[in-house]
């Protein structure tokens, strides 16, 4: 998700990349994220720029072993 957050973000204008960037570097939303995840649940970002909006989302496929 980073990785496509960083190709977004590089294609905005710089005050509209400025949220996406602090996400990329954000530890406590990245573990919030790890945690929603290992209970089960989706985990959605949403980078918003006029009238377009991306929604980048993990969520759990099963069982990691």
């Amino acid at each position: 998700m980073r990785r496509r957050a960083r190709d977004i973000a590089d294609q905005l204008d710089p005050p509209t990349a400025r949220p996406v960037r602090h996400w990329i570097s954000d530890h406590a939303e990245h573990e919030r994220a790890l945690a929603l995840l290992a209970r089960g649940e989706t985990y959605t970002f949403t980078i918003f720029d006029d009238a377009t909006r991306y929604a980048l989302s993990a969520h759990p496929t099963g069982n990691a072993r």
